[in-house]
């Protein structure tokens, strides 16, 4: 009789780790956030502005990354109810 496999598919625990990810950026968001503002000691500075603006654009690019590859790995993610095509 086979044992059964000591460790998860890999495609699997990868899109699990990603989904994790997913999870985990608004988290990310806000700390990156709140960082400039628990720093503040004179006011909102321009170089405040630009840390706030590169992390805003940082999170965006991986968004779209986890996004990528979440959809990439065969499930349909524009149709949400999956019900496109059908009727």
């Amino acid at each position: 009789m086979g044992r059964p496999p000591m460790f998860l598919a890999r495609q699997g625990y990868r899109r699990r780790r990603l989904a994790d990810v997913s999870r985990l950026l608004p988290i990310l968001g806000l700390a990156l956030f709140l960082f400039p503002v628990l720093d503040a000691e004179d006011g909102l500075t321009a170089a405040m502005l630009l840390y706030l603006f590169a992390a805003w654009f940082g999170l965006i690019v991986i968004s779209l990354f986890v996004a990528r590859r979440l959809c990439a790995d065969g499930e349909r993610c524009d149709d949400p109810d999956g019900t496109e095509g059908q009727g």
